[in-house]
């Protein structure tokens, strides 16, 4: 039975139309939708005179006869079908249409909310101001940074501001409240409350409106709602209940049942991420899978109907959401999970195709922010290829003689695997070869470890004692799942590098594609492998190595020192010199002995922040450095005392060392006023090495960026590598990337930081401009190089 795809047009209308417009200003958003509903609504009326041939004229056609002797003429079919056709047309125009003006409507009045006067002048102005907030989703603890106590970071909607002089405007526009005082950690999503802070911009291509920096504590206004209210007196429960396990399973299974991750090792999260386990760790339709599943069973065991199975399916629903807490991200799995899942519940599969559609189209009209959040994408893919791909992989094995189970366990993996690779390889620039052998052997864990995690949150208000025994039974299928991770990441070129990006994308989609068509084809598998891959290396901008480490002949290494930067450039036979120090000296003098570092004829620190000078003393563990080249901008002063009070003779540029010739570009004057001073005030060098040039620019956000591009003759800034800015944050000028145009852009973060560094919007744009993206969180240590043909290449190193 072919699926009913009607809605389809409609849905992905609105989705691409909600992403462009929120890139756009509201004007322009509201113009498209305009366009695009007169289009809706004149289109089948102007073309009606091509609709489906008159039923009587077909009848006479018919009844003359024709070849064939059925009683219809070969021209009599061809008029059906193309007026079918012309019909067919005609609506699908409409119902993109139609998608595109309610994507676009909405996407807008999102945005001229967001933009809306007089909060945008305050967010420009960096206002102090006291703030109302209402929750929205769960508080999470940042990581720490050398220095610094961890940001709670706390997704919240704005009710009103009072500033400076008194003036209390009251508004409604999502914020990020980045606070430094841990007594937010325990306000549940629905909480207001009252802080002072101070206001900055949130960056492009989503709804928040501002950043709230907050020092202090919350002042409460009211309590929560009773559903949040229950929900996080359960969350807690499982959470008692898994103390008393090894830090590993108890970790685990809040995050399998709940998706509370707090406790998860870093680790463990690492290797659930390189296999391709991480959506086990998340709310997601597979987690309704689940509990519906449970559902169905006792319903079928009982021969209950299917109205009741429906009736007893949105109960379960209902409860599942209250028990993992209805934020957006959950009602979001609750909607592309559930709405499909229910039709084929009633046994009404052809349901679930326009079921996905509509949650689609009606998740985007109310939040389009979810246009460009790539867990949406992730939701609907898994989703449509369990419901599209599967059944047929799963019957076309059955009919080469695979048992049904085996059949099934297969194709389930697979289907979601291929429908979520393309945005996968997008987002991370990899292609894990161990996600579907890891997802087969996690797959009969998953249930057994979910369901009785359930059980033990359900029973901890209740029974304590059943509960933490219930936990310690979930325990074990978690357990088999660690196994899994831990076994997968250990596989060798288990994850493969991956052009990232829209080019990436949709390089491994047609690659999918055409292997699946060349499977059911025995004679064009041969020819469309060795295609793909010559695509593939030709498609690729730099040459991606396996070397070993240290590559012969490396140039310049980007050390993998988590949310940091620390760079060593080449500069003769055990010497390095080293851009930033990153936030703790173990990881930088790891690095620095791999590379066989033993002397650092120059030091360069690129601004005093934690995260690029907390490892000093790890450069100089049993190293000698024969200069200093810092800024003189003197904020943080107490760092920056700090450092200088090391006695490193201090140097200034140009500078030729090793055969590594910098120059200093930035900054071009003292930057004040901004988001973060120390950031725009970061040294930024044009450096030299083996014919290659190397952008390095610190920290600088937009604000410095601009000043560099003002100077007389912006083509200083190109450069082959691109050490891009501030660990890729969203805070960068497009004008300025132009302008250097890299060939290869590394990027230096953390893994799991709590700023979402690296931008996804930024990593698109570079992958687009035809730059190759790599990370140190997802590949290590990062090396660029001239490989024997004198060609630029990069080698990757993950220990």
């Amino acid at each position: 039975m072919s699926a009913d795809l009607r809605l389809v047009g409609a849905a992905l209308g609105c989705w691409f139309a909600a992403i462009g417009a929120l890139f756009a200003p509201a004007g322009v958003g509201w113009v498209v939708a305009g366009i695009a509903l007169v289009v809706a609504i004149a289109w089948p009326a102007v073309t009606s005179r091509l609709g489906p041939p008159d039923p009587k004229a077909q009848r006479r056609v018919r009844g003359s006869g024709g070849a064939g002797g059925d009683g219809r003429s070969s021209t009599g079919r061809r008029a059906g079908e193309v007026g079918r056709g012309t019909w067919c047309t005609r609506w699908i125009v409409a119902a993109v249409a139609a998608g595109i003006a309610g994507g676009a409507s909405a996407t807008a009045a999102r945005v001229g909310e967001r933009d809306a006067e007089p909060l945008r002048g305050l967010v420009a102005r960096h206002a102090s101001v006291h703030v109302g907030v209402r929750i929205s989703d769960d508080p999470r603890l940042g990581r720490a940074r050398a220095g610094r106590d961890a940001t709670v970071v706390v997704p919240a909607r704005l009710l009103w501001v009072s500033t400076e002089d008194g003036t209390r405007i009251v508004v409604s526009a999502r914020v990020l409240v980045l606070a430094g005082d841990r007594g937010w950690l325990g306000l549940l999503p629905g909480q207001e409350a009252e802080a002072d802070g101070r206001l900055a911009a949130a960056g492009g291509g989503d709804l928040r409106a501002a950043l709230v920096s907050v020092p202090g504590a919350p002042a409460l206004q009211g309590t929560a709602p009773w559903v949040q209210r229950a929900a996080g007196a359960l969350r807690a429960g499982l959470q008692r209940a898994c103390a008393g396990l090894p830090a590993e399973p108890g970790g685990l299974l809040p995050g399998l049942v709940v998706g509370d991750t707090s406790r998860l090792d870093p680790a463990l999260a690492g290797d659930f991420k390189t296999t391709g386990l991480t959506h086990l760790t998340a709310v997601s339709g597979a987690n309704l899978a689940i509990v519906l599943g449970l559902v169905l069973v006792v319903v079928r065991w009982c021969r209950a109907g299917p109205r009741v199975a429906a009736v007893l399916c949105v109960v379960a629903l209902a409860g599942f959401v209250v028990l993992v807490r209805p934020s957006p991200s959950v009602l979001r799995a609750a909607a592309m999970g559930g709405l499909a899942l229910v039709a084929l519940a009633l046994g009404r599969p052809r349901a679930a195709v326009p079921s996905l559609a509509a949650g689609v189209f009606g998740l985007v009209v109310f939040d389009p922010e979810l246009a460009v959040d790539a867990g949406f994408a992730l939701s609907v893919l898994a989703t449509g290829g369990l419901v599209l791909i599967a059944p047929r992989w799963a019957e076309a094995l059955r009919a080469r003689g695979w048992p049904r189970v085996a059949a099934e366990a297969l194709a389930v993996p697979a289907a979601a695997q291929a429908a979520c690779a393309p945005v996968i390889a997008a987002i991370s620039a990899s292609v894990s070869l161990a996600t579907v052998p890891a997802n087969l052997l996690a797959a009969p864990a998953v249930a057994p470890a979910t369901i009785l995690g359930i059980f033990a949150a359900v029973l901890s208000p209740l029974a304590p004692t059943a509960s933490a025994f219930t936990a310690w039974l979930a325990s074990w299928p978690a357990r088999w799942l660690i196994l899994v991770a831990h076994r997968g990441a250990d596989v060798p070129a288990g994850l493969l590098p991956w052009p990232g990006g829209l080019l990436g994308g949709l390089l491994l989609g047609a690659l999918i594609v055409a292997l699946v068509v060349a499977f059911r084809r025995p004679a064009l598998r041969r020819w469309v492998l060795v295609t793909a891959v010559a695509v593939v290396l030709g498609a690729a901008p730099v040459r991606l190595l396996a070397a070993p480490w240290p590559p012969p002949g490396w140039l310049v290494v980007a050390c993998d020192v988590g949310q940091g930067d620390a760079l060593a450039l080449a500069a003769g036979p055990g010497a390095a010199v080293v851009v930033d120090a990153g936030p703790e000296p173990d990881a930088v003098d790891r690095c620095l002995r791999r590379l066989g570092i033993r002397r650092v004829p120059l030091l360069v620190l690129s601004h005093f922040h934690a995260d690029h000078i907390g490892g000093l003393d790890g450069v100089l563990r049993g190293r000698a450095v024969g200069g200093l080249l810092a800024p003189d901008f003197g904020e943080p002063a107490a760092a920056r005392a700090s450092v200088l009070g090391r006695g490193l003779a201090r140097v200034a540029g140009p500078l030729d060392v090793g055969g590594v010739h910098i120059d200093v570009l930035g900054p071009v004057h003292p930057v004040t006023g901004t988001r973060s001073d120390p950031n725009n005030n970061s040294l930024v060098l044009a450096v030299t090495t083996g014919g290659v040039r190397v952008l390095l620019t610190g920290d600088a956000e937009t604000e410095e960026q601009l000043s560099l591009l003002a100077v007389d003759d912006p083509a200083v800034l190109r450069a082959d590598v691109l050490k891009v800015a501030h660990h890729g944050s969203s805070y960068q000028d497009e004008g300025f990337l132009e302008a250097v145009a890299p060939r290869v852009a590394l990027v230096s973060v953390g893994v799991g930081n709590d700023y979402g560094h690296p931008s996804p919007v930024l990593l698109a744009w570079l992958a687009r401009s035809g730059a190759r993206v790599l990370r140190t969180d997802q590949q290590g240590d990062l090396a660029v190089l001239r490989d024997s043909g004198g060609r630029l290449a990069v080698a990757v190193s993950k220990e």
